[in-house]
């Protein structure tokens, strides 16, 4: 996903390049002033409870917009990414702003400020002014208008500045160089991407087939926290020595030392093009952790699918495994294999619940032949790397 804020005084030219934008990289236009009029001609409950401010004469509160930006994104889980326009305007909707994308499990990637000179966007509204026959295109209404953008703009930038996301394009130039230079900024930060896929699936889905394939084709690391549990046992680590306690003890391995190895398996690969998480997040708990833990490596998931496969099919699956070399713990009864199916069902599905909230989760039929799966999680992927372009 690919979010942007567009910023500039009236004249800077705004308009076309946002159209730019929008068509070039898929994105959703969002302006401040149109959702609020279309929740107002709608009269949804947020737009009710606007327009009985407004009847009041008092102006739309900072908690009902972002309510609507929130709403308006929701609506939106196809969008390749959103066009800010308008907002924020003030330093404490920076703020909003900041904390709305954190809950979206996402973040504004770049904030555009097309700089225009006063005496520049004076000469251009004048001059639109005699061809439009705006009545507010006169000197003293726009020289106000330039005043108060600059007074209110201004600390927006700082906070954006201060953040690193900020990138200023010089205005005066010819249209095609303004909109040359704005793509070189969107593409810069585009290479910074990384493609990170959560994998869901029950035990028997194929999840761990597919994970590894799908990384050695893309180019992925591939996260099996399973796999790094057994590696540390087999090095005979200080953290594979309190893996082997839980396990002989029969409880499950904390958190803490999960952490510690998905933080280390990504500092190893700072120039990976992705990861892959297989196994992980199982609970709730854990969907919070790996949100932070991208967060903190200045990334957010972008492709979450989830391996359909009916019950029945599953334990067939578990109980020939059971059978042959590769066979887990778990596969050596029925009963076993039962209760891991429950314990996916309890504590991993409300996981994904979580996820279709905030994210479009692919649902794969995984039932299939393995090259028919390999396909269609191909298919999903690619369409995601086709979002990043």
């Amino acid at each position: 996903m690919l979010n942007i804020a567009l910023f500039g005084p009236p004249g800077a030219g705004k308009g076309t390049q946002s159209e730019f934008l929008i068509k070039k990289y898929n994105l959703f236009y969002i302006s401040t002033g149109d959702i609020l009029r279309k929740e107002l001609a709608e009269e949804t409950k947020l737009g009710l409870e606007a327009k009985s401010i407004i009847a009041r004469g008092g102006l739309v509160s900072d908690e009902i917009i972002v309510q609507i930006i929130e709403k308006t994104i929701k609506n939106n889980p196809d969008a390749n990414g959103f066009l800010f326009d308008g907002f924020p305007r003030t330093f404490v909707q920076a703020y909003i702003l900041e904390g709305l994308m954190i809950k979206l499990n996402t973040k504004l990637d770049l904030l555009i400020s097309i700089e225009v000179p006063e005496e520049e966007s004076v000469k251009r509204l004048l001059l639109r002014g005699e061809t439009s026959g705006r009545l507010d295109d006169n000197e003293e209404v726009i020289r106000n208008r330039l005043r108060e953008y600059d007074e209110k703009t201004k600390p927006v930038l700082d906070f954006f500045k201060e953040k690193g996301n900020y990138k200023a394009i010089n205005g005066v130039q010819k249209i095609k160089k303004v909109t040359s230079e704005i793509r070189k900024a969107v593409n810069k930060e585009l290479e910074k991407k990384q493609l990170n896929i959560v994998l869901f699936g029950s035990p028997g889905s194929g999840r761990g087939s597919l994970g590894r394939a799908i990384a050695e084709k893309y180019n992925l690391e591939f996260v099996s926290t399973g796999d790094m549990l057994d590696e540390e046992i087999s090095k005979g680590s200080e953290l594979g020595k309190l893996v082997q306690q839980n396990y002989e003890n029969g409880q499950l391995v904390s958190d803490e030392i999960v952490i510690q190895l998905i933080e280390r398996k990504m500092k190893q690969s700072k120039n990976a093009k992705g990861f892959i998480f297989k196994g992980y997040p199982r609970t709730l708990v854990q969907s919070y952790i790996l949100d932070g833990l991208l967060q903190k490596h200045d990334a957010i998931i972008n492709k979450i699918i989830e391996l359909d496969v009916k019950t029945l099919e599953l334990v067939r699956r578990l109980d020939n495994r059971s059978k042959t070399e590769q066979a887990m713990p778990y596969d050596s009864s029925t009963a076993k294999i039962v209760q891991r199916l429950e314990d996916h069902t309890n504590k991993t599905i409300p996981v994904i619940e979580k996820y279709k909230e905030i994210h479009n989760v692919a649902v794969v039929n995984g039932s299939d032949s393995f090259e028919d799966v390999m396909k269609r999680v191909s298919a999903e992927i690619e369409s995601s790397f086709k979002a990043l372009d």
